[in-house]
C-alpha cells in the first residue's frame, strides 16, 4: 500500500521538485518504507511505499524497458501472476516480480483498456512520454482513493487531499453543496470534495490528461441481473467457490498478514476461509467497549477459538476523543461516521502484529445485511396495496403529527415509516439514510447559506444512481445505490484513512468484483428472506460457522456516543462548538445548535450523530482553514 502524487503543467512550466517532495512526504504514513520521485520538465510523479510484494524490486516510480512510460501505483493486483504469464507469452520482458510492473506492461499491451484486465484494488497514474499524456485510473468499487485539482493549466493529483493542499495556489473555498451533503449523509459523496477546486476520481473511472484537457471514462458497472431457475444449493455452491477463490488471491503477501475480527458474520467468514487455506494460525485483531451493549469481544473470542486463531484484543475508552484532531487530519474532509474511532484503534492494534489485514467489509451491501433493507421492502409492500393518491395526504399528515420519540421501544417509533410511505420509493430511501433533514436545515441554515445553495437538493446524489436501475427489483435498486454512495465514500473511506494512519494495508475479499458480479445474479428473495438479511450468504457458510454466529443479531461497529456526549465528550463539545467565534458558528445558527445540545442533555432526543458531525466539522475547520 502506498501514497501517490503528481503534477502536470499544461503551459510547459517546470515542475518544482521541492514542491513535489513536500506533497509526497505529506503521505509518509501511507508508505513509510521508501519514497521516490520522477520529473520530466512539466511532469512530476511522487511515491511513498509500504513494502508488501517484491520487497527489493518493487521500487517506484517504475519505468518500462525504454523509459517511455513511468507509473506510480497504490494498491494490490491480485491476479498479477496470471496476467504476468499471459503478457510474457505475448513477448513482454519483466525486470521485477512486482504487480506494479504488470500494470505497466498491461498498459503497453492494451492501452487504456488495461484496467479491464486488473483484479484488485488500485489507484495509479502512468505518464506516457511519447503521447505527452497522463493516464489515471481507480478500481471498480473505490477501495483506493484518488483526488485531483485542475484549473485549466495545472493538474495535481494525490492519494489524499492534504498533499494537493501543499500547493499554496490551490483554492480552499468550501463547496456549499458538499457541506449540505455532509450534513445529510455524514460524508461527502464523490465526485465532490469539501473544496470547490478539488475532485475525487470516481470508482471504475479512468482520466486522461493531455493538451486536449481532461477526458473521463467509465470502464465498469455492477448490473443486477438475477438468474432464475437455479436451486438454492446451486447459488450457495457457486458463492462459496467465488469466496474461496477471492480469499486465496487476497492472501498473497511477503509480509505478516492477519484479519479484523468483530464476531459478526462477515469478518468471521473471512477468518474461517483464511484458516482453511493457511498453514499457520490466523492473526486476528478485535476491539471492544466496557459498555456491554457495544461490546462484541465475546463473539470475536468464540470465533477465534473455533479457528485456533492468534487473537489480539483491545478495549476502547471514552478517551478516544483525544484522537479526534489526529483523525480529522487523516480524513482531510469532514467525516461524520463515528465508527472512525474504533476503526482507528482496531487498525492500531492490528499493526502491532501484521502489515496486512483482511476485513469483512462489503457483506452487507452485497447480500442485503442492513436492517433498513428489510424496512424498505415492507414500505414497498404497503405502497402496493394503497392507491398513490391517498398515500401522500394520509401518511404525510400522520408523519408530521407523530412524535419523534427516540426513547420509545423500537416498535413504537413509527414517524420515519409514516413519512416514508407518503414519498416515492426513491425519496423514501433517501429519507431513511438522511441525518439532518429539511426541518433541521431550515432552522440551522442562515439566509446567506440558503441563498448560496439556491435550492440545491442532496437527493440529487442518489437520483442519478436510481435512474440507472429502472426496472430492477426494489432490493437490488437500493443495494446498487448504497454501493455507489455509502460503501465508497463512507465505509471504504473510513477503512482506508484509519488503516493507512498506521501504515496498515486492508484488503476486502468480499468486494472482489467477481464476487460482486456473482452476488448480483442471485435473486433478491435469496438475499432477504422472511425478514432475514444475508440469507444466501449464511447458507453458503453453514458448515463453516457455528449457529451462534450465523443467527446472532447484527450489532454494527459503533461507539456509545449518546452517553459520551453527556459525560466525557461534554466539555470538548462545549469548548469547541458552543463557544463564541466557533467555526461552525460562521455557517450555522448557534442558537439552533445549542437547542439540539440542550435536548440531548435532557434526554428529550438523541442527537448524538448530529452533535458528532458538528464536532468533527468544527475540528476540521480549525485544522484546515485556521
Amino acid at each position: 500500500m502506498c501514497g501517490i502524487t503528481g503534477i502536470f503543467y499544461m503551459d510547459g512550466s517546470l515542475v518544482d521538485l521541492a514542491r513535489l517532495r513536500r506533497m509526497t512526504e505529506t503521505l509518509a504514513h501511507r508508505g513509510p518504507d521508501a519514497n521516490g520521485f520522477y520529473t520530466d520538465g512539466a511532469v512530476g510523479l511522487g511515491h511513498q511505499r509500504l513494502k508488501i510484494i517484491d520487497l527489493e524490486g518493487g521500487k517506484q516510480p517504475l519505468f518500462n524497458e525504454n523509459k517511455s512510460q513511468v507509473i506510480v501505483f497504490n494498491g494490490e493486483i491480485y491476479n498479477f501472476l496470471e496476467l504476468r504469464e499471459a503478457l510474457i507469452r505475448k513477448g513482454h520482458r519483466f525486470q521485477t516480480r512486482s504487480d506494479t510492473e504488470v500494470i505497466l506492461h498491461a498498459y503497453d499491451e492494451f492501452g487504456e483498456e488495461c484496467v479491464r484486465h486488473l483484479r484488485g484494488m488500485f489507484a495509479f497514474a502512468i505518464w506516457n512520454h511519447e503521447k505527452k499524456e497522463l493516464f489515471l485510473a481507480r478500481d471498480r468499487v473505490g477501495i483506493k482513493p484518488l483526488y485531483y485539482y485542475w484549473d485549466g493549466k495545472k493538474f495535481l493529483f494525490a492519494s489524499e487531499i492534504k498533499a494537493i493542499l501543499q500547493d499554496p495556489a490551490v483554492d480552499r473555498k468550501i463547496d456549499a453543496s458538499a457541506l449540505d451533503d455532509y450534513l445529510t449523509y455524514l460524508y461527502i459523496p464523490g465526485p465532490k470534495t469539501v473544496f470547490r477546486s478539488i475532485r475525487k476520481l470516481r470508482p471504475a473511472h479512468t482520466l486522461t490528461v493531455s493538451a486536449r484537457g481532461l477526458e473521463e471514462h467509465e470502464y465498469w458497472d455492477l448490473v443486477f441481473k438475477p438468474t432464475d431457475g437455479l436451486r438454492q444449493g446451486d447459488y450457495t455452491a457457486g458463492l462459496l467457490q467465488k469466496l474461496n477463490e477471492s480469499v486465496a488471491l487476497h492472501l498473497v503477501s511477503e509480509v505478516p498478514l492477519g484479519a479484523f475480527l468483530s464476531g459478526g458474520v462477515d469478518s468471521s467468514a473471512v477468518v474461517g476461509l483464511m484458516s482453511a487455506q493457511m498453514n499457520r494460525p490466523v492473526e486476528t485483531a478485535s476491539i471492544g467497549f466496557r459498555e456491554s451493549g457495544f461490546n462484541e469481544l465475546p463473539y470475536a473470542r468464540a470465533v477465534a477459538q473455533r479457528f485456533n486463531a492468534r487473537a489480539y484484543e483491545r478495549i476502547v475508552d471514552p478517551s478516544a476523543a483525544a484522537i479526534l484532531d489526529r483523525l480529522v487530519w487523516h480524513f482531510d474532509e469532514p467525516f461524520g461516521d463515528s465508527s472512525m474511532v474504533p476503526t482507528y484503534y482496531l487498525s492500531e492494534a492490528a499493526r502491532e502484529r501484521v502489515t496486512v489485514c483482511l476485513s469483512g467489509d462489503g457483506g452487507d451491501e452485497n447480500f442485503a445485511g442492513y436492517r433498513r433493507y428489510r424496512f424498505d421492502l415492507l414500505e414497498n409492500r404497503i405502497r402496493s396495496v394503497i392507491p398513490a393518491g391517498l398515500r401522500s395526504p394520509l401518511f404525510g399528515t400522520l408523519g408530521r403529527l407523530y412524535p419523534k420519540a427516540d426513547w420509545l421501544p423500537q416498535i413504537f417509533r413509527a414517524k420515519t415509516l409514516l413519512t416514508n410511505l407518503s414519498l416515492s420509493p426513491e425519496k423514501a430511501y433517501f429519507h431513511s439514510v438522511s441525518w439532518f433533514g429539511p426541518e433541521m436545515k431550515r432552522v440551522l441554515y442562515p439566509d446567506s447559506l440558503k441563498q448560496e445553495l439556491s435550492g440545491y437538493d442532496a437527493f440529487s446524489v442518489m437520483k442519478g444512481h436510481f435512474d440507472r436501475t429502472e426496472g430492477w427489483d426494489p432490493l437490488s435498486r437500493i443495494q446498487y445505490v448504497d454501493i455507489k454512495t455509502y460503501l465508497v465514500d463512507d465505509i471504504l473511506t473510513k477503512v482506508d484513512r484509519a488503516s493507512m494512519a498506521h501504515s496498515l494495508e486492508v484488503r476486502v475479499p468480499l468486494l472482489d468484483h467477481e464476487v460482486m458480479q456473482y452476488a448480483a445474479t442471485i435473486p433478491a428473495r435469496h438475499k432477504l428472506q422472511n425478514g432475514e438479511g444475508k440469507f444466501i450468504f449464511k447458507k453458503a457458510l453453514n458448515e463453516l460457522l457455528p449457529p451462534e454466529v450465523l443467527n446472532r443479531s447484527k450489532m454494527g461497529f459503533s461507539i456509545p456516543l449518546s452517553k459520551w456526549f453527556r459525560t466525557d465528550l461534554k466539555g470538548l463539545f462545549e469548548d469547541r462548538v458552543l463557544t463564541n467565534g466557533s467555526f461552525v458558528g460562521n455557517f450555522f445558527d448557534s442558537n439552533a445548535i445549542r437547542q439540539y445540545w440542550n435536548c440531548h442533555q435532557r434526554r428529550t432526543r438523541d442527537y448524538s450523530p448530529h452533535l458528532w458531525a458538528l464536532l468533527v466539522l468544527e475540528s476540521w475547520g480549525r485544522r484546515f482553514l485556521g
